[in-house]
């Protein structure tokens, strides 16, 4: 089940994402087409997918429950005080594992990391930096975040690793682009009918 903090903050950004999306697209386009380069779709998707994701998260990490419960500077302190069935536990403990996978999978794919150090890294500069802006906007710091916000790039590394190992398998390139595309219009059909239905359930 999606997080309502992140089906409203997809909701409440729609005008912004629509904008954004337009203007890179014809930004990109025309790039490509001045310099004529060859046009990868599934690696436009990914652009794109990956700079409105970084939107989405950038809003989601501070506006979300602008309160401060006090800073939290101890490991594992905060985890280990949810109900495994609780709200609490699958908000703040999954969702901040979840909140990375994609991060974690495209820092990989963008560095063509073959190594995990590398998103891990990536990873834990970008939630300690996130931490810290909430300390000073009026939330709080927990390393607890920090430490689920790698285990999520992380898991979203293996997940680009695997990917990249049964597209690796195709003989021919022109093969890989080909089934690249299919998934990727495949996703953008399934996104495109998911962010309806919640458009639907925000104005309802």
């Amino acid at each position: 089940m999606i997080p309502k903090a992140a089906i409203d903050t997809v909701i409440n950004l729609w005008p912004m994402i629509v904008l954004i999306t337009v203007v890179l697209i014809s930004i990109r386009l025309v790039y490509l087409k001045t310099n004529h380069k060859k046009i990868y779709f599934y690696k436009e998707i990914m652009n794109l997918f990956f700079l409105i994701y970084i939107l989405l998260l950038f809003e989601l990490v501070t506006t979300t429950d602008m309160q401060s419960y006090g800073n939290n500077f101890i490991p594992l302190k905060e985890m280990f005080r949810y109900n495994l069935n609780s709200k609490l536990f699958y908000r703040n403990v999954v969702g901040n594992i979840v909140l990375f996978i994609p991060f974690g999978y495209f820092i990989s794919y963008y560095c063509n990391a073959k190594k995990g150090r590398y998103s891990i890294i990536i990873a834990f500069i970008t939630s300690l930096t996130i931490e810290t802006i909430q300390m000073n906007i009026g939330r709080s710091f927990d390393i607890d975040d920090i430490i689920l916000n790698v285990i999520g790039g992380f898991i979203g590394y293996l997940f680009y690793i695997i990917f990249d190992k049964l597209f690796s398998k195709a003989s021919l390139k022109l093969k890989n682009d080909l089934l690249l595309n299919v998934i990727c219009l495949i996703i953008i059909i399934i996104l495109c009918m998911i962010i309806l239905n919640l458009y639907g359930v925000g104005i309802s």
